[in-house]
């Protein structure tokens, strides 16, 4: 093989291989013979991707639970002479909560005068569990385990973590299982979309893939309300209440929820993937599958994917890759820092938690509309440039606007800065999915989720720091994300593209586009 570094087809080679390119016409590709055998879009596929998708629920829920366990509680001011706690000041119970102290960890364990880095610790030791764990589990999603055993093993993690998070005996202890829940959470989400486009034809792909979307967008709905009505109760509680469901899920996953085909072909697991086609073909109402139905797919073997991070040895080493990955790379950090910094920062914008926590999860389901009904007809560079320019904006606008009076304005930029960081957020991944082909796909999109819990390692610090000056959280969430949006200008365009499947495949039509050659 030649040095991974080097494009495989130069400009010479493009002229000199007439017969391996001709070839590669001639013979019909996995995408294309995969469609013809089991249809584009149909109830057995509808079915695969409505189970995988639940996933993005629990996702959901364990991503924003922080807003409601880490809340400052209002204190109850009617017998105190000061507000503010400060163990320089008084004591430390000298002024009571208006509500119980077992609500929150902030009042249960006194951590009021605890500072930014303790008191945002637990939240940022999330986003670091799932930075760890996009290092350590993503790749096996396209190596070893594939795409459903990573399901089922992240969700796993994740909810026996929230189940032990519940009993947590300080901070410290919580902060901890906070980080091993990051890690399962880490490939959930990229688990699912790729699991769940891979058995979709071309045509339904991007609007099959914002189903997910939905699906978070209701995890995110269902806290606000279970918090209220769990108000009063311990913190603990909602741990229990979103991580239990969570186990008896992963019972579905494993016995009613297939493999991706895709990714048994590429690993030469041909015979398990034309089973697994067939029972989808039959449930559509389509012929019998064989092995001579593939017998002419163009599929040539990756020699490269040795090992566990064969997948990211190749991202970072062939240029186009690199520069592909680097660049969504870079608008997925701008829009972590807003995506999940802003829920965590509503509850100092003077306005009512729960309302303004509902409205934020309310902003997620227009922009997953938008995404669904647009994804056919947009054009990827310029969505995602154009949701994060409207983000930035916004965002730096919440504290131009102020509070008092105009709080009700000061909510409303937020909430748009929210739903468009959120739009570029749904556009980003899947135009991450057209950019790179299945034997890298998984990882890929691995890499731009770490992106993203990137901007939420440091997010719950800016909003802690911006309960004093604004500017340090909203200001600088739009001025970051504003930035990072022009990465976005230098990548293809892949609407109306079709999936690849091997790295070479993808490099070639890369070089051939480049060369003016239709691929």
């Amino acid at each position: 093989m030649t040095d991974p570094s080097s494009p495989l087809l130069s400009r010479v080679n493009l002229s000199e291989s007439g017969l391996q390119s001709e070839e590669k016409e001639s013979r019909p590709s996995l995408d294309d013979t995969i469609e013809e055998c089991i249809g584009c879009l149909g109830p057995a596929q509808l079915v695969q991707t409505l189970l995988v998708s639940i996933a993005w629920i629990f996702d959901a829920q364990q991503t924003f639970i922080n807003v409601f366990t880490d809340a400052e509680p209002s204190w109850d001011c009617s017998h105190a002479e000061d507000p503010i706690c400060c163990s320089a000041t008084g004591p430390k119970h000298s002024w009571p909560w208006a509500e119980p102290a077992r609500e929150s960890i902030i009042s249960e364990w006194g951590l009021i005068c605890a500072g930014p880095l303790v008191a945002g610790l637990p939240a940022s030791a999330f986003f670091a569990g799932c930075l760890a764990g996009g290092l350590l589990l993503a790749t096996l999603a396209d190596s070893r385990l594939g795409r459903k055993n990573m399901l089922l093993i992240s969700c796993l993690i994740m909810s026996v973590a929230g189940v032990l998070t519940a009993f947590s005996p300080n901070v410290w202890v919580y902060s901890a299982l906070r980080f091993i829940g990051g890690i399962g959470r880490a490939t959930i989400g990229t688990s699912a979309l790729v699991l769940s486009t891979e058995f979709i034809g071309k045509k339904w792909r991007g609007q099959i893939g914002v189903i997910g979307f939905f699906c978070f967008t209701f995890g995110f709905l269902s806290l606000p309300a279970i918090a209220y009505f769990s108000r009063g109760s311990s913190w603990r509680t909602l741990y229990l209440w979103t991580s239990i469901p969570t186990i008896l899920y992963c019972i579905l996953i494993k016995f009613c929820v297939y493999e991706s085909p895709r990714w048994l072909f590429v690993r030469g697991r041909k015979e398990e993937a034309i089973q697994i086609l067939g029972t989808i073909a039959k449930a559509n109402g389509k012929m019998a599958l064989n092995s001579s139905c593939f017998s002419q797919v163009y599929l040539q073997e990756e020699t490269w994917n040795v090992d566990v991070y064969s997948s990211l040895k190749i991202l970072w080493t062939k240029r186009w890759a690199f520069r592909r990955l680097s660049a969504v790379m870079v608008v997925g950090l701008g829009v972590g820092l807003v995506y999940y910094g802003m829920p965590l920062g509503v509850g100092y914008l003077n306005f009512n938690l729960y309302l303004s926590t509902t409205l934020n999860a309310l902003a997620e389901l227009p922009s997953s509309l938008v995404t669904l009904l647009l994804i056919g007809r947009m054009n990827r560079k310029v969505a995602v440039l154009g949701f994060t320019t409207v983000s930035g904006i916004c965002s730096v606008l919440c504290v131009l606007v102020g509070g008092g009076k105009r709080k009700g304005l000061q909510i409303g930029v937020e909430v748009v800065s929210f739903f468009s960081a959120c739009s570029a957020f749904n556009v980003l991944l899947i135009y991450t999915l057209e950019l790179f082909p299945t034997s890298v796909r998984n990882s890929a999109l691995s890499m731009v989720r770490q992106a993203l819990v990137l901007g939420g390692v440091f997010s719950p610090m800016l909003v802690v720091a911006g309960r004093k000056d604004g500017f340090l959280s909203y200001g600088v969430f739009g001025l970051v994300i504003g930035a990072c949006g022009f990465s976005v200008t230098f990548l293809p365009e892949t609407r109306k593209g079709g999936f690849c499947d091997t790295m070479e495949e993808e490099e070639y039509n890369e070089i051939a586009a480049s060369n003016g050659v239709n691929a």
